[in-house]
């Protein structure tokens, strides 16, 4: 998608400190962190929210989130972690692309808003 900051991110045309990436997801620092630990997990391609997720999605769903404890892991979150996903406006999805936050080195508190 043309003007979604999170492709132009994961795709290197806007620069960013990234974490993690392959041929199918992007791994950032957040740049407005919540935590001493957030990466933003997001998919290469362009899925607007979860809402628009479809059965053909679930292998990179499924590949997404085994990847989240190797992020974890690697930015020493050896204590815990939250991974989280934000759907729509009332979910406070700020950012149209489908994103996952992997927040630590922290107490999460609950509920968490």
């Amino acid at each position: 998608m043309e003007d979604c900051i999170f492709c132009k991110l994961a795709n290197g045309e806007i620069p960013t400190d990234m974490v993690y990436e392959d041929d199918r997801i992007a791994c950032f620092r957040d740049a407005d962190p919540q935590a001493p630990v957030h990466v933003l997990m997001v998919p290469k391609r362009h899925i607007p929210s979860l809402d628009d997720l479809t059965e053909e999605d679930s292998d990179l769903l499924g590949y997404m989130m085994i990847k989240i404890k190797d992020i974890a892991a690697g930015e020493g979150l050896e204590n815990g972690y939250r991974a989280v996903i934000n759907c729509g406006e009332d979910g406070q999805q700020t950012v149209k692309h489908l994103h996952i936050h992997i927040l630590g080195k922290r107490k999460m508190t609950w509920p968490p808003g």
